[in-house]
């Protein structure tokens, strides 16, 4: 007897503790939106970051913190860190419709002379597709589709009228193919969501260079705010590259969307 009150003690502490932990995020949630109502930017970044660090918000609240993080990066001139955020905004919302414009119109006061190669357009349709929803959303629409799929194939194969069997046939296979292409999609969603091989260039002016280490050979300049892809990393240097450029640059000059 004792034991089982001392346990059930033990489980309303815990609980009463999560509850509180919850209340003050919402309290600094609330204050940082005040501040940034209010036009103190550098107030609520602080409350936001402050926010994001305890690890005590949901990640739907996250997504509004790091869009709200983004807007006020923005007001305050630090293109980079407003790109970043939005960036990570529509890895959590990727169907956000709000963090997708800011980021776009973020990007186009970047002053970069990169040429990047043109995505084709099969390819950029897929990846909207992919983010038309979350990857959650993609699962449970290929469950549903699989389910689908076995109901029609037992009216096919355990009905007698002929029209009922073609139906039940039809939308077998239809519901079944559209159920991969969700899984598909939804593994996409997963990957390009955990993805931290993407990041954003943090400094005004950053010399992108031929090997990882100063001497090396100026090859071409990166921007701040400038979106790129790291794919090798040797000490403090990472190769990474922005469209069909390729070099090295010191990772203290860029800042990964995922960390």
């Amino acid at each position: 007897m004792k034991r089982t009150l001392f346990f059930l003690i033990i489980c309303l502490c815990l609980s009463a503790n999560a509850a509180a932990q919850t209340m003050s995020a919402q309290d600094i949630l609330q204050t940082a939106n005040e501040r940034y109502s209010d036009g103190a930017y550098s107030e609520a970044i602080e409350l936001y970051e402050q926010l994001l660090d305890s690890c005590a918000i949901r990640n739907d609240d996250k997504a509004f913190v790091y869009y709200n993080l983004g807007n006020a990066f923005f007001r305050i001139n630090e293109t980079g860190k407003s790109i970043l955020n939005y960036e990570r905004c529509l890895r959590l919302q990727p169907n956000n419709k709000d963090a997708r414009y800011n980021l776009k119109f973020s990007q186009s006061k970047i002053i970069d002379n990169i040429d990047d190669t043109h995505t084709f357009f099969l390819s950029q349709w897929i990846t909207a597709l992919r983010d038309m929803v979350t990857y959650r959303t993609w699962m449970w629409l290929s469950i549903c589709l699989f389910w689908l799929c076995l109901i029609a194939v037992i009216v096919f194969l355990f009905t007698q009228p002929v029209a009922l069997r073609k139906a039940g046939f039809h939308i077998a296979w239809l519901s079944f193919v559209l159920s991969v292409c969700s899984f598909a999609f939804a593994t996409a969603a997963h990957d390009h969501r955990n993805d931290n091989t993407e990041a954003i260039v943090m400094q005004g002016i950053v010399n992108v260079k031929s090997s990882p280490d100063r001497s090396g050979t100026d090859l071409f300049v990166v921007h701040e705010g400038t979106k790129l892809r790291i794919s090798d990393r040797v000490g403090e240097w990472v190769e990474v590259h922005v469209g069909d450029n390729i070099g090295w640059l010191r990772e203290d000059n860029i800042e990964r969307i995922v960390n």
